[in-house]
């Protein structure tokens, strides 16, 4: 018995390390007063150099109109990933969004950005609508939106 206990907390030492840990982010999208049907946002994770990483969520009843979100589009159909978000109603006028997900703790402070896309039908579409590094070191941070986005907030959970 002592034996497999003392194999046991071995192993355990040894495999532990290799164990990836995650923490939760949430990020707080609040859309500015607009006319017109609801919005269609993704939200999706850039690496330092800007390129696409990940899928958070995307937001739109209609695929064929989320062309329309392009820079998220771009990355998502140049990556050989799978999409791997969530996807959810789209956004109306003055509305507000919560979107949670894991992120590894080797992309924080590690360049990695939180990206919004958003369109609306005939009001037009925003690349990188709202950006937010993510780091520890500012575990709250707010930033305005540059179309449809008043403001997005990302915070460490």
């Amino acid at each position: 018995m002592r034996k497999t206990l003392a194999v046991l907390a071995i192993s355990t030492t040894l495999i532990a390390p290799g164990i990836v840990q995650a923490k939760n982010i949430s990020a707080t999208i609040t859309m500015k007063g607009f006319r017109g049907p609801p919005a269609y946002v993704a939200v999706y994770l850039t690496k330092p150099n800007g390129q696409f990483h990940s899928t958070l969520s995307v937001h739109g009843k209609k695929s064929k109109y989320r062309r329309h979100l392009r820079g998220w589009i771009r990355g998502a159909s140049r990556s050989k990933q799978r999409l791997d978000g969530l996807t959810g109603a789209s956004v109306g006028s003055g509305r507000t969004l919560t979107v949670s997900a894991n992120v590894q703790d080797s992309l924080l402070n590690a360049g990695y950005q939180v990206h919004v896309d958003t369109a609306v039908e005939d009001r037009g579409e925003f690349r990188s609508d709202a950006a937010i590094q993510v780091n520890t070191s500012q575990p709250s941070a707010v930033t305005a939106g540059k179309g449809f986005v008043k403001s997005l907030k990302v915070q460490l959970n």
